[in-house]
């Protein structure tokens, strides 16, 4: 059983910064693959980011250049986004894919 809780959302306007962050809890793993994934209202969930257990990062091409993920720990990550644009507002959900385990997901708005 692993629980996951995000934090960091907010309104922010269009060029702004925000950090998500992502904490995984629970016992038998240390280190796991952890991805971020974001809905818009009207929209599929969509993968946005993940960092794989060696480290190893990807994001979806809209996002290339301005976000960032990264780890702390094995069971914590962080997703740093930069330059927002009104087309990221969405629901930010983490994914834990080795438990198929979901946050609750944390609002983010770009808005002037």
């Amino acid at each position: 059983q692993v629980q996951v809780v995000e934090s960091g959302g907010g309104l922010v306007q269009p060029g702004g910064s925000l950090r998500l962050s992502c904490a995984a809890s629970g016992s038998g793993f240390s280190i796991i693959a952890m991805e971020w994934y974001r809905q818009a209202p009207g929209k599929q969930r969509e993968l946005v980011a993940g960092i794989s257990r060696a480290g190893i990062p990807i994001y979806t091409d809209s996002v290339k250049g301005r976000f960032t993920i990264s780890r702390d720990s094995g069971k914590k990550v962080y997703l740093q986004m930069n330059s927002l644009k009104p087309e990221d507002t969405a629901v930010y959900y983490c994914y834990v894919p080795d438990y198929s385990s979901w946050g609750q997901g944390t609002q983010v708005t770009v808005s002037a």
